[in-house]
């Protein structure tokens, strides 16, 4: 078996994986992702019990239980060059010998659900409600670095966007990837279920305009506007593309969980955002602890 150069797999002094300090006894199999460090503690003052703290730069994570359940909450920091960091590391845990630098002949698979808030892109769907993520469409680049596999869904999908928008301006080439349909079964109820497009940046990608003028100002109109069969873009944010497709590379079960914070084809936002995160916590643990 082929080993792992120092310089590819970088383990501190502790023999942690380096950027997210995690042993691979620290972590738990489901796993619980959110943008803002300080969002992992409002996950985990839900646990039963917390067994662990671990942080490095953004990368904070507690490891604990609710009732026989255990759980890992990892915060990524946002941007799916930060969701590259993340999923590539949190499979080398479970899925790479350390001691050996080898990959490990048995495999596990994650459960990886991503906790986040999230712009509408539909007026029927408002601000406060919560979107579960069929797909993740990127205009990000991350995926266009390694190879991809899509089925023929995805692919014609993907072909019906690009003939769509028809993205210039140099702008990266999309890809899309789907949900882990083990894990996206069990958030039906309560949820809307839509594409969600994720964009490397805030302002421009997401067509906002401070000072800068667009090369696309149409962008957002062209999402809203977007119909493939049943599939519509129900929302955009900055991580959940990167999640799915290298989650699904990997051979883990990813969701992507939205709080709408924001309703950008009505020009609204919530009146009290935190308060719509803590339901969608409380409602997501609550069916990871059953399940």
């Amino acid at each position: 078996m082929n080993r792992i150069a120092e310089s590819e797999l970088i383990i501190n002094n502790r023999g942690a994986v380096y950027h997210l300090n995690l042993r691979p006894e620290e972590l738990a199999n489901t796993i619980i992702t959110v943008g803002d460090p300080d969002r992992v503690q409002e996950v985990s003052k839900h646990f039963d019990n917390i067994e662990g703290k671990y942080q490095h730069r953004e990368f904070v994570t507690h490891t604990g239980r609710i009732g026989q359940k255990r759980i890992s909450v990892v915060s990524t920091g946002i941007g799916t060059d930060n969701i590259d960091i993340v999923l590539n590391e949190l499979d080398a845990l479970v899925n790479i010998d350390f001691t050996s630098r080898t990959v490990k002949k048995e495999l596990s698979k994650l459960t990886i659900v991503r906790i986040g808030t999230s712009g509408s892109l539909q007026a029927d769907i408002p601000v406060d409600s919560f979107v579960a993520s069929t797909h993740g469409l990127g205009v990000d680049n991350l995926l266009n670095f390694y190879r991809q596999e899509n089925n023929d869904e995805d692919l014609h999908i993907l072909k019906a966007f690009t003939a769509h928008t028809q993205l210039t301006g140099g702008m990266a080439a999309p890809y899309i990837a789907g949900a882990g349909a083990a894990v996206l079964k069990h958030f039906v109820e309560g949820f809307h279920h839509g594409i969600t497009v994720t964009c490397p940046g805030f302002y421009g990608p997401q067509g906002r305009v401070l000072r800068l003028g667009l090369i696309n100002p149409d962008f957002i109109d062209l999402l809203t506007a977007f119909r493939f069969g049943n599939h519509r873009i129900t929302n955009f944010e900055m991580e959940t593309s990167g999640i799915y497709g290298i989650g699904k590379l990997l051979g883990h079960h990813c969701l992507s969980l939205s709080a709408i914070v924001a309703n950008r084809v009505k020009k609204e936002f919530s009146k009290d955002s935190a308060a719509a995160i803590e339901q969608l916590i409380v409602k997501t643990l609550g069916i990871l602890a059953m399940n």
